[in-house]
Formats: C-alpha cells, structure tokens, sequence
C-alpha cells in the first residue's frame, strides 16, 4: 500500500491533461457549480466519475470549477487504484496469502496499473468495482447469505453507473462461474447449500440492489428518468462504434504489443513481459493435479477462466484504447501472483525458494522504476507506450502567454478570446482556459463578429482569419496582430495551434517582463 501511494500519489498535477480528462472535467464543473447531471447516451460514459469527484471537491472547499486543480480531479482514481490492492486482502484465505502477497505487489508497481491511477477517467472505477463484485459474489457463493447477494448487486449496479464496457465483465464473470459450478464436484464451492426458493430471492435482491444503485445515478438522484432508458440505449451507439473504421480501430495485439515491449530509438524500452509470464504460469498451475498451493483451487479456476475470457473478448474488439485493456489486464495480474506463488511452491529447498524470490522481487523493482520514469519524467512523452494522442507541455506555455497577455489587458480575466479549430479539436484548452469568462469556440472563423484582442487558430483557418482581421475592417479600425508564440506550438503531437495578439498587448507584456 505504501509502495503503490508512493507511484501515485505525487506530482499529480504535473501531466497536462488529456482531452479526455479535460472533456470529464468540464463536464464535472456544471455539476459542481450548478448541480446539473444529465447522462448523454452517446459521450462521455457513465456518471460514476463525477459524482464520486465532488468528494475532493468538498472537501478542498471548492464551489467553482475555478477553484478544482488536476490534483484534486485524479485524487478519485488514484484512491480506486489503491483499493484495488486492498482489496485483495479478503483473498488471502481463499487465493492464498502468497498469492495475494505477490498479486498486491505486482497492482502496486504495474505501470499501466500506476498510470491510469492517475488519469481522471472511469476505468479505475470499473475496475475497482469489477473485482469488489468478484469478491463479494465469490463470498456469497460460500455462505449463501443475501447480505452478500444485495452487496454483489451494489457493485454490478456501480459497474454499470461507471462505463458500458461493464457488460463484458458480466459476461465474463457468467461463463467462468458456470464453469466452477459445472466442475462442483473438485470445488470447495458447492451451489447446494441453500434451497432453490432462497437462491430465487437472493437473486432478485441482488438485480434490485443492483437496479436501484444504477438507477440514482443515471437518474441524477431521480431528476432525469429519462437516464435509465438512456444507460441501455447507449449500447446501439457503441455497438456501431466497435466496427467503424476509426483512428481508434487497432489490430488485435495492441494491447500486448504495449504490454510486452515498447521502445524507440534513443529512449528506455517500456515492458510488462515479467507480469504477462507470471499469469501464464499461474494459467498453467490451474490445470495441474497436485496440490501445491495455498488456497481454493475453485477460485483460482474462475480467476483464471475469467481473465482468459476477458483477453479474448478485448482482443477480438477492433476498437481498442490503451486504457481500456485494464479490465483485462487486472484479470492477469491476478493470476500473476497465483503463478509467482505457484513457481515458489515448486521448489522444496528453501534456500533456492528464497533467491527465486528475491529474483521475483527485482523484476518487480524494475516495474516499479519504469512507473516512476513513466510518470515523473516521460509522463507526456510519445515514446511512453501508454501515452496516446496526449498533450504535451506546450498546453502549459499556452496558458501562462495568455495570462501574461490577461494580465496587462483591462478586462483581465473577462478579455476576449477567440478559438477557431476544425471539428472542435481545441481539447483541452477548455479546461486550460476555464478562468476566462468570455471564450468563444469556433470551428471555422466567423466572419460576422470583431476580432478578438487574443485568436488561437489551426493552420488551415489562417487564411481566413488574415482576411477577417486586415480585408474585412474599414480603414483606420484595423489592428496589427502579432504572433503570440515565439516558436512552434502543439495541441498534441503534430497537431499544431497558433495564436495572435493585438501588437499594443504584446508590447505591454514586453515592457511589463523588461521592468521586472
């Protein structure tokens, strides 16, 4: 626990924001600042996210979305990343407390596990929520009380409220604990314990538990019922996203060629190889005969079924993101610590047991360095497997130019700003800019309006903007415009913006920084 808040936790502020962090963050500010929540069944996921982000909110005092920083916004994931590896600590009876041990270690220091921590997206949150209804369903099976089914069905309800992706994992959670009750007879768990009456109901009281959960948040607490209709629509949208042909659609290793080996020249090779290792000798160990491990063998199996089914199911789904495999990934490094237990069990001598472990130990030390060089010094670099279309720190220079510019301009914080870029590929100055109270968002110039004192615009709008600001104004309403940017800037990697100031600004900013 120490060692994964450690990764975690600092500098959270440090990675500009992605574009979708940046969308969930505005999204977020209207039901800060005036407590409006509706579900959009076509963007943007479940409302898990937001809600649980105004926790932090509260209790950094803040009322506007003004007074929210990047900190305060990746607390809520980097809080479900740390639970995933408490979690595990039920487990320790029933996976084994070598396996739980080692599977804790490995969710700590797995870069991918590390840095979508601290990415503000729902994936965390799904994950999170996955594997508590894992557990608190496996519980159930065991003792068959309905407290444990109602529990089960508060988490499936959350899965649901957090991301659409959720009914993968019910799928994958259905075939793997039919394959446990198919293979009762060498289980310890035994579905015969309760009558079939009580098993109806306690079914019932789990759909219930987990319709009402699902349903307070696609509702917005109950003022918009038009949400739960919504949460099931969504699947047309996504369904017919899946197959487009995307920049989103990827061949069906992706997912382990960023997993397994990244590297480009001049930069530091990225891998998970060691965990991808482990759960295939934890996959193996499931299927042998002697009994050399801690724990239940049943629940090893339905881990291990469920984590196959999972890689499977993301493999074959041509639309793919990096931070999407975690729902899968989680599955594996799971059975990552059975393997790495497993292959300790093998070895009778206790003096080679401890060298395999201490081998173990430093691959695990390199995982946890790539996380650290991954977070705190190429966290936004394009060479980071896990970086996808991200921002880079010029996001940062942009920011602090137009404050320099707000700074000398008479209306401060309220100056003028225009932003013209195609196909609304502005993201995320939206959030960059949310302290200015009259941005305008274009996605072409617009001839009928004056120029801003301030214009931020793609390439290919130039043209146009040079014609509205010197061919358009009469003679003697003309102002000269200078770049606003010293050198090249990007939005993201080869997507460049450019900006313009009204000369009399940019003279005063220079005159300003001269006397300073």
């Amino acid at each position: 626990m120490i060692l994964g808040l450690a990764l975690r936790l600092p500098g959270l502020a440090r990675r500009p924001m992605h574009t979708d962090e940046a969308v969930h963050a505005i999204k977020f500010g209207d039901l800060l600042e005036a407590n409006v929540y509706r579900y959009d069944a076509h963007e943007y996921h479940g409302p898990t996210l937001n809600y649980f982000s105004l926790i932090p909110a509260w209790l950094t005092s803040a009322r506007r979305l003004t007074e929210v920083n990047e900190a305060t916004l990746r607390i809520v994931p980097v809080c479900f990343g740390m639970l995933l590896i408490l979690l595990l600590w039920p487990l320790r009876v029933h996976l084994g407390r070598k396996a739980v041990l080692w599977a804790a270690l490995f969710t700590a220091v797995s870069p991918a596990m590390v840095f979508y921590s601290r990415y503000y997206i729902q994936e965390m949150l799904l994950v999170c929520f996955t594997f508590a209804a894992l557990i608190s369903g496996y519980r159930y099976m065991q003792k068959k009380q309905i407290a444990w089914a109602v529990i089960t069905g508060v988490f499936l309800g959350l899965m649901h409220a957090s991301k659409e992706t959720c009914i993968i994992a019910y799928g994958a959670m259905t075939i793997a604990g039919l394959f446990v009750v198919l293979n009762r007879k060498r289980q310890s768990i035994t579905p015969g314990l309760t009558s079939r009456k009580n098993l109806m109901w306690h079914v019932l009281a789990g759909v219930i538990a987990a319709f009402i959960v699902s349903a307070v948040f696609y509702t917005s607490y109950f003022s918009n019922w038009q949400g739960i209709l919504d949460s099931f629509r969504t699947y047309g949208t996504y369904f017919q996203r899946a197959g487009q042909k995307t920049r989103h659609i990827h061949p069906w290793y992706f997912y382990f060629k960023l997993l397994i080996g990244s590297k480009q020249a001049g930069k530091p090779l990225w891998s998970e190889l060691f965990i991808i290792i482990m759960a295939c000798i934890g996959v193996v160990s499931v299927f042998q005969k002697k009994k050399t491990q801690e724990g239940k063998p049943s629940l090893r199996r339905f881990l291990t079924i469920y984590a196959i089914i999972m890689v499977l199911v993301y493999t074959l789904i041509p639309y793919k993101t990096p931070w999407s495999m975690l729902g899968f990934y989680h599955g594996l490094i799971l059975t990552a610590g059975v393997g790495a237990a497993f292959l300790c069990s093998l070895i009778p001598r206790s003096g080679i047991r401890i060298l395999l472990a201490i081998f173990i130990l430093m691959n695990a030390t390199c995982l946890a360095a790539q996380s650290w060089f991954l977070n705190f010094r190429y966290e936004c670099d394009p060479s980071h497997p896990y970086v996808y279309a991200h921002p880079g720190k010029d996001v940062f220079r942009i920011t602090r130019r137009i404050d320099q510019i707000s700074h000398v301009h008479p209306d401060g914080k309220g100056m003028f700003i225009e932003v013209i870029y195609p196909d609304a590929d502005y993201w995320p100055l939206p959030w960059y800019l949310r302290a200015y109270t009259r941005v305008g968002w274009w996605n072409e110039v617009d001839f009928s309006m004056s120029p801003a004192p301030v214009v931020l615009a793609a390439p290919d709008a130039e043209q146009d903007l040079l014609y509205k600001l010197y061919d358009l104004p009469p003679p003697g309403q003309r102002s000269l415009y200078v770049p606003l940017f010293d050198s090249y800037t990007e939005l993201r990697p080869r997507i460049e913006i450019r900006g313009y100031v009204v000369k009399d600004l940019a003279d005063r900013v220079h005159r300003e920084t001269e006397s300073n």
